[in-house]
């Protein structure tokens, strides 16, 4: 039996500050390091590798980012997004 998640109608309350985590998918030709400190500025972050897809086509991180409130976490999402190839 798989359990769900009931949060009732309601967003989860999220409290500041948090480092929130992303996984962004990068293809192979980005110089994704600058990339992500572009993006990312002068916050505290952690990046490590994740995955090399089979072809070697596509790269995938793990990016943790000290984010201060949400504007900031969804204004770093949509940067990413405009960089990458996805951003979960």
């Amino acid at each position: 039996m798989a359990k769900i998640c009931d949060l009732n109608g309601k967003k989860p309350e999220i409290i500041y500050p948090i480092f929130w985590e992303y996984k962004v998918i990068f293809d192979s030709l980005s110089d994704e390091k600058s990339i992500i400190k572009e993006c990312v500025g002068d916050r505290e972050y952690k990046f490590q590798s994740s995955h090399t897809s089979k072809n070697a086509k596509f790269r995938s991180f793990n990016l943790s980012v000290l984010v201060n409130n949400n504007t900031e976490r969804l204004e770093l999402f949509t940067l990413l997004k405009k960089h990458s190839k996805f951003v979960l």
